[in-house]
């Protein structure tokens, strides 16, 4: 069934985010990239984390608790390898992060071919699907991951919570093929946690599997779920424990302790003297022509091939299959018609006690023009 969207103008959602960073002590630039990065979630669908989930992550484990450092200054960490860097973010508010660090690997990739580079000390950067669309939208395979701001994903066999919700997210440059670049993007739990703070928001059901309550019990319902399950098993298990290693390896500490502490059990001792609670980044850019051997079948050309191979895969009776990023670029369309960022009545109202707290206009919901898809 269709909804109806209230359609929320660009230019004031924009000016409402600015406002709201610049109120919580961020720079002007820190907060432009802000705004570039809830405008690109909305825009794209993105309902989990779009501002108001920006804004509330930064409430709670950002600004206002020390967990993410207004104007906090990148380090470069000396290293002999030339295609990649590591970085410390102290602290740094993580969409700025993510944004210099995804241009500087395509710096790396057109020179070397490849490039990466990885962040200890870092605060959420939020989708990563973002960061990679955006990427090869300018022609060039990318990747990142990040450890979650907290520990809040019981593994496969166990019963308390230790892993984040740790997502993986690719691109790839494959708009001459089918219109638009292939984005998989996902956490290693079956949703996101932003997922049921939405559908809680709604007064909708989880799927099944997704989640437990707080006595480790499966539940569907948003207002019982207390922690989250991986996706397909062991599978997703194996997903997120290879980031939370990886993560260990640039420099984060252990995953219960992130963010100072997801279970009651943790937050309720002191916080370990030394230890640390930061998230860590990684990401990786590919120039195509660095891996093509350009020895295509039927003296096809490299964008030939790639339409060649999605065609085959989209055919024999799989024409109605979905392509990852497909849902992306549709809702892309959609805000692009409706000439605005489409928000449910519910959203609006959460953008509006941002306005409230930074002393900007409400929007007048009733005043605001409906978009239904």
């Amino acid at each position: 069934m269709p909804t109806t969207y209230h359609i929320v103008p660009t230019a004031a959602h924009n000016d409402l985010v600015r406002a709201a960073y610049l109120h919580r002590g961020y720079t002007a630039a820190e907060a432009d990239d802000a705004a570039r990065f809830c405008e690109m979630a909305s825009a794209h669908g993105i309902r989990t984390h779009n501002a108001i989930k920006a804004l509330h992550l930064d409430h709670l484990f950002g600004s206002a608790t020390g967990g993410c450092k207004p104007g906090a200054e990148i380090e470069v960490i000396e290293k002999k390898f030339a295609a990649s860097e590591v970085w410390d973010g102290k602290l740094k508010l993580g969409q700025s992060v993510a944004f210099r660090a995804m241009e500087r690997c395509m710096e790396l990739a057109d020179k070397y071919g490849v490039g990466q580079v990885s962040v200890d000390n870092a605060f959420h950067y939020l989708w990563g699907g973002g960061y990679v669309m955006d990427a090869a939208k300018k022609g060039y395979i990318a990747y990142t991951n990040c450890t979650s701001t907290l520990g809040e994903v019981v593994p496969f066999g166990g019963k308390f919570p230790v892993l984040g919700t740790n997502p993986h997210s690719w691109g790839i440059p494959t708009q001459d093929a089918c219109g638009f670049p292939v984005v998989i993007d996902w956490a290693t739990s079956t949703v996101a946690m932003g997922r049921v703070q939405q559908l809680k928001r709604e007064g909708k059901p989880l799927p099944p599997g997704a989640a437990v309550d707080k006595d480790g019990k499966p539940t569907t319902d948003a207002n019982e779920a207390a922690w989250l399950l991986p996706f397909g098993a062991h599978k997703g298990y194996g997903l997120s424990l290879l980031i939370e290693i990886m993560g260990g390896m640039i420099g984060g500490s252990l995953p219960t302790l992130r963010g100072g502490g997801g279970h009651p059990d943790i937050k309720s001792k002191p916080f370990p003297a030394g230890e640390k609670r930061t998230s860590s980044f990684y990401f990786q850019v590919i120039h195509p022509d660095a891996i093509s051997s350009g020895r295509f079948a039927q003296g096809r050309t490299f964008a030939q091939n790639v339409k060649a191979v999605i065609d085959d895969i989209l055919g024999h009776g799989n024409e109605a299959c979905m392509l990852p990023g497909q849902p992306e670029a549709q809702n892309a369309a959609h805000t692009a018609k409706a000439g605005g960022l489409l928000f449910t009545t519910a959203e609006v109202e959460a953008l509006n006690e941002i306005a409230e707290e930074c002393g900007k206009a409400k929007f007048d919901v009733g005043a605001l023009g409906t978009y239904e898809c």
